[in-house]
């Protein structure tokens, strides 16, 4: 898509000013605080992100009650008469989903005193060669051989824990054109107290906070075409930006398809993304993932009782599977305030929705009806893109490169200090505030970052009011 395309996409009530890169919005476009369409709910308080769709029947609200009981309630260790719940670990992260996804919102890195990362966690790989490559095609990476592919620093009583995680920080100054200083903290991994061992000495580390849960099902019914019809993979419109899909393999069909999901889009589907979750984070099983993540340097993990097979039942992924379908997604706030729409507007000048695609319909063969043809503004293209070596990690997912991250939506983004309590964004959690995170981008995202440097402090206001507005 050129430049001149991208300008005139079909924005209302938008005004050009010398044409391809000076959008100017003078009101808000119908129906533009309607995040989800149909499913936006209207709260914006601490529970903003846990209603379920505002289109959801009154009867279909029960069936979202019970998964967020299973979301919500921690599991226990095996053997225990809660006969549902039982099974966690051996290793796991956390107890429950809901202490990752805090408020059904976003996870945040482990602070000094903190027992365990908890809503941050540590992926781990080694260097993939020619010799993998069928490795690489069905789990996406190859794993540590003592640790596997996460670090789990939790476990069940007479297991050992893998490690401590802690994260230090350093700090990268950067200047606006103005002469404002903005001091960024770039992120150091430490772990220590490895309960297994030395890691291999070529293991590659990505820490990652948990995403919000919010719209998760608009976004896996939004057509596969459409995704790719966004994809330019070799940049072949010379604008710089050339987002690309990532293709991982499906468990339950057997075969490689697109990417959604994580923050290298490395899942196909919420069904699988939660399940591996259930897996990794709780280590609990499943019938997509029948076995725990125990490896065989592991022995008192491989010799833990079992909370039956599958300790997660069908039932019960199901049942997660529609609440997290079925999170809506807030309206947005004060869309047609004057300092909203101009920082709308210096959005669009920067180029942010190059890759931060403001819209899309979703498919009329959505998974649940709610979800159906409707108009959303996600802002995100839920594509693969180079970001710089800044916030490169190193770590190969799939076809992901090891610089390379899904643009993250963006609805919701502007509450997450209400649901919250921090601001604290990006993969890594190292950005504080929006500014920060903008200040992080790199890569196909330079330009738009050199762009908002030269913006003084009422456009920066301006800015972050329409970030805060999402």
């Amino acid at each position: 898509m050129s430049p001149l395309q991208r300008c005139l996409l079909p924005f209302m009530a938008l005004t050009l000013i010398a044409c391809e890169q000076q959008p100017h919005f003078t009101a808000a476009e119908p129906g533009e605080a309607l995040s989800a369409g149909a499913a936006t709910v209207r709260k914006f308080d601490h529970n903003a992100f846990s209603l379920p769709s505002a289109n959801l029947a009154p009867s279909r609200r029960l069936d979202f009650a019970v998964g967020n009981s299973f979301f919500r309630n921690p599991w226990v260790t095996a053997p225990a008469t809660t006969t549902a719940r039982d099974g966690l670990g051996p290793l796991f992260n956390t107890n429950a989903c809901q202490n990752c996804h805090i408020k059904d919102g976003r996870g945040h890195p482990p602070g000094p005193d903190a027992v365990s990362a908890a809503s941050m966690l540590v992926r781990l790989s080694l260097p993939a060669g020619p010799e993998h490559a069928q490795v690489l095609i069905r789990q996406g990476v190859v794993a540590e051989p003592t640790y596997g592919t996460q670090l789990q620093d939790m476990a069940n009583p007479g297991v050992a824990p893998e490690g401590k995680v802690r994260v230090t920080y350093s700090s990268v100054p950067v200047r606006f054109a103005d002469g404002t200083l903005v001091e960024l903290r770039k992120p150091e991994l430490q772990i220590s107290q490895l309960g297994y061992g030395a890691m291999h000495p070529d293991t590659l580390f990505s820490t990652r906070i948990a995403p919000p849960m919010i719209g998760l099902g608009l976004l896996e019914a939004i057509a596969e075409a459409d995704i790719l019809a966004g994809a330019d993979p070799d940049d072949a419109d010379g604008d710089g930006i050339s987002g690309r899909p990532n293709q991982v393999w499906d468990r339950q069909q057997q075969r490689s398809v697109l990417g959604r999901f994580g923050w290298k889009a490395g899942q196909p589907n919420l069904n699988q993304q939660n399940a591996d979750a259930f897996a990794n984070d709780m280590g609990l099983t499943s019938s997509l993932i029948p076995h725990d993540n125990c490896t065989p340097a592991q022995a008192d993990c491989l010799a833990a009782p079992h909370g039956g097979e599958p300790e997660v039942s069908d039932n019960i992924l199901a049942s997660v599977l529609f609440y997290s379908r079925n999170l809506g997604v807030p309206a947005r706030r004060d869309v047609d305030a004057p300092e909203v729409l101009k920082g709308k507007s210096l959005f669009h000048q920067a180029g942010c929705q190059q890759c931060h695609t403001p819209s899309f319909t979703t498919s009329a063969a959505a998974a649940e009806p709610e979800l159906a043809n409707q108009l959303i503004r996600p802002y995100t293209d839920m594509l693969l893109h180079d970001m710089g070596e800044g916030l490169a990690d190193g770590r190969e997912e799939f076809l992901a490169s090891g610089r390379e991250w899904r643009t993250t939506p963006l609805w919701g983004i502007g509450l997450t200090q209400a649901v919250n309590g921090h601001t604290q964004f990006l993969h890594d959690g190292r950005a504080r505030n929006l500014l920060e995170a903008i200040l992080w981008h790199g890569g196909e995202a330079e330009a738009a970052k050199l762009h908002v440097l030269k913006f003084d402090a009422d456009e920066r206001a301006a800015l972050l009011a329409f970030l805060n507005s999402l």
